[in-house]
């Protein structure tokens, strides 16, 4: 699943290629129009597929940007400001193109599920191999409560003083510190790639629960996540299975990993554990990661 590194290397991608452009054409795929005719939800969510079709196409881009996991696009028309938000899924993702055709990765381009015409040799597209992404057309944030439930920014300044006051509360300190740092209401945009990597550099096991944890510890395993989805964003992120940027090119941050999908430590070299975790597939060393 794209995390918030991977999201952000599309939103700087996207930015000054279709901000300021007006979506003239938009193409949904067979599969979405037979899910919605079957009483469904599949990509496009709240709206029927005429109605997705009728109200976006004439829009204008104003304006994207990333907001933990989701690419807020902020589209005007007939003087009317809305959100059109995306969520990645498990696998979806946004090229850039002249045509269509030029999506050249086969199961990218089989999965072509909302294409954005912007001009005559300019194509914006959504592509969703296992369809768990989606695209709302929102008034605004309140139109969808969940949105209003995510953490800070890692990066802010209030994110840090956030992530103590939740970890402190009952609710979590029984939990494994590992699903407390992948829940987006706690800690935005960290999911079990990062999350796998901070917690092997601050050597504290995945399972461990958050009242074991001293409040150094806590802080200095946030200042961790922070500084591996800064590296991240730096090295185009991970491409584990189906990441890539809007120019279809994989990130380069799957080379940095030491953790995430390794059979060995690559510090004490005893072989690496697995633990399901949140859902989640947790790689750890039970040397190294007490």
């Amino acid at each position: 699943m794209p995390e918030l590194p991977e999201v952000e290397g599309v939103v700087r991608m996207l930015k000054p290629q279709v901000e300021g452009k007006t979506i003239q054409r938009v193409i949904v795929s067979n599969t979405i129009q037979q899910s919605k005719e079957a009483g469904k939800e599949c990509i496009i969510k709240g709206l029927q597929t005429n109605a997705f079709i009728e109200q976006v196409t004439g829009m204008k881009i104003e304006r994207i940007e990333r907001h933990a996991k989701y690419i807020f696009f902020t589209v005007i028309k007939d003087n009317k400001k809305q959100l059109l938000v995306n969520h990645l899924g498990m696998s979806g993702a946004w090229f850039y193109v002249k045509h269509p055709d030029d999506v050249t990765e086969a199961k990218f381009h089989r999965h072509m599920h909302v294409q954005l015409q912007l001009g005559e040799d300019e194509w914006l597209i959504y592509a969703d191999i296992r369809r768990f992404g989606e695209l709302r057309l929102l008034n605004n944030q309140t139109e969808y409560p969940p949105l209003l439930l995510m953490a800070p920014e890692p990066f802010a300044q209030e994110a840090l003083p956030y992530f103590l006051e939740k970890c402190a509360l009952k609710k979590y300190q029984n939990k494994a510190i590992k699903a407390v740092i992948m829940d987006g209401h706690i800690v935005s945009g960290c999911g079990n790639i990062y999350a796998t990597e901070a917690l092997f550099k601050q050597k504290i096991s995945p399972g461990r629960k958050v009242s074991q944890l001293s409040k150094q510890q806590l802080i200095q395993l946030f200042e961790e996540i922070v500084a591996v989805l800064t590296e991240s964003i730096a090295f185009g992120g991970s491409s584990i299975s189906d990441y890539r940027n809007i120019n279809g090119e994989a990130g380069s941050m799957q080379t940095r990993l030491q953790m995430y999908g390794m059979k060995k430590c690559p510090m004490c070299h005893t072989n690496t554990e697995q633990e399901i975790i949140a859902g989640r597939n947790s790689f750890y060393c039970p040397n190294c990661q007490k």
